[in-house]
């Protein structure tokens, strides 16, 4: 970075042991010593949905998770309780999490607009800088950015639970920031606001290729597990709408049909000697279209023996039928013998199916089957419901040959999505590194314009 951007003249020790050397002309304060005081709402009840521009909202603690300010991260207050809403959001100050998780505790964003309908509640803090305009939120919010301000925030924050902490204000005010002056942090703002905006349209050009690439990655497996490696095949209604048609030689069938399903146990948490073995044990969080070889929990013999879990062999297919998220309805196949627990249901199929083509066929599936199929449309799935599902069964030889292909073919998305993910890791790199050295005054940007062609393009787009 130093080959880009000039250096300071002179440069002393801060005193403050996270923040080293600054420029000679800059102080360092306390955050009491520019935010006037911290103001807090309380905790009303509100419905699920956010509020509109004309009813009144309660803002989330996810409303600054991603460093952005997001408005629409709030809930709508009910009549019965309009009265009582206090603190509204203004424009150019800080709202700050004062109680959270301990990698989320202390986040904090910038307000740009006004919101005339949005309130905090009782674990968000919004600052009321000394100084006129909004040159020191911008700027504290930049700091707050940094590893070694994060530090600060995990040594002064306390709570009763790993799970849930909290900050007192004057601990949060007494930490020590950088104290340039105020056109100098006009100008590391508008310097980190142009460098950081190129950067973002990266992230988000690799996160569009990303999409893409995943896009096309799934269009390749559904046509290859539903159509078929020959485009001269003839074709046959399916009977299953989502399906529509596949080869005519193939057959459409219940999974049941072609294979044994069985479900899993948790062991006695209270049984201690139930922990302490080598047998994994799979939770549907590890259920992720791989192959499982090595578990987050063990069990021990006596667990398998004295209560109901199950114990599979390699090769059989695993599906979570409920979980968080996108967990519902992915499968991966085992590695090795394992048992699992109630969530997860074990697929063995017969000889005229193979786990290998059916984990591609439920990769192509995974919208389906948790919907249920056309069944139901209830959010868990069961064996039951597993098992009724309908599967395209081609001859052996035939998946064989749609699983070869499609190992073969994937690779090369695989390999653009990996080299994508990297090029956004870098990205964000780059720009964290840019905002340290930015406001820790590593580098000079007082000096700083924007290059001349994109002046005259940002003016054309202005007009």
């Amino acid at each position: 970075m130093a080959d880009r951007y000039q250096a300071y003249p002179e440069y002393k020790d801060s005193g403050v042991e996270w923040l080293g050397d600054l420029p000679a002309h800059w102080g360092v304060k306390k955050l009491k010593y520019l935010i006037k005081k911290l103001d807090s709402g309380v905790s009303v009840n509100a419905d699920s949905e956010p509020a509109n521009s004309n009813e009144i909202g309660v803002l989330k603690t996810s409303c600054v998770y991603t460093k952005a300010f997001r408005s629409e991260e709030n809930k709508k207050v009910i009549e019965e309780e309009l009265k009582r809403v206090s603190c509204r959001v203004k424009k150019g100050q800080l709202i700050i999490s004062r109680m959270n998780t301990p990698e989320l505790v202390g986040a904090c964003a910038p307000v740009l607009h006004e919101y005339d309908n949005l309130y905090l509640p009782d674990r968000l803090w919004q600052t009321e800088f000394y100084s006129a305009g909004d040159h020191d939120a911008h700027y504290v919010h930049s700091v707050s950015l940094l590893q070694g301000f994060r530090d600060q925030i995990k040594m002064v924050a306390a709570g009763t639970s790993s799970s849930m902490q909290n900050i007192a204000k004057e601990d949060f005010l007494g930490i020590y920031i950088p104290h340039p002056s105020a056109r100098e942090k006009q100008h590391i703002r508008q310097f980190l606001d142009h460098e950081t905006a190129k950067i973002d349209t990266l992230i988000e050009e690799q996160q569009s290729l990303i999409r893409l690439l995943k896009e096309k990655r799934q269009a390749v497996i559904s046509h290859a597990v539903t159509k078929g490696l020959n485009p001269n095949a003839p074709m046959k209604d399916s009977g299953v709408e989502w399906l529509g048609e596949v080869p005519g030689h193939w057959g459409v069938s219940a999974l049941g049909y072609y294979s044994n399903l069985n479900t899993g146990a948790t062991p006695e948490r209270s049984q201690s000697r139930y922990w302490l073995g080598d047998i994994p044990w799979i939770k549907t969080g590890e259920v992720k279209y791989d192959t499982i070889y090595k578990t987050e929990e063990c069990i021990s013999e006596e667990a398998l023996q004295e209560s109901s879990v199950q114990l599979s062999p390699p090769g059989t297919l695993l599906m979570a039928m409920y979980g968080q998220g996108v967990t519902r309805g992915r499968v991966a196949i085992l590695g090795v013998s394992a048992t699992y627990n109630q969530a997860c249901v074990a697929i063995s199929p017969n000889k005229h199916v193979s786990s290998e083509f059916l984990r591609f066929y439920f990769m192509a599936a995974y919208h389906a089957i948790r919907d249920g199929g056309n069944e139901t449309s209830q959010m868990n799935l069961n064996a039951d419901i597993v098992g009724k599902f309908k599967v395209t069964i081609p001859l052996k030889k035939e998946q064989a040959d749609i699983v070869a292909f499609l190992e073969r073919e994937l690779v090369q998305y695989d390999v653009l999505i990996e080299e994508a993910n990297t090029a956004i890791e870098l990205s964000k790199e780059r720009r964290t590194a840019l905002i340290s050295a930015a406001v820790t005054g590593k580098i000079d940007v007082r000096h700083w314009a924007a290059p001349a062609t994109e002046q005259k393009q940002e003016a054309v787009e202005d007009m």
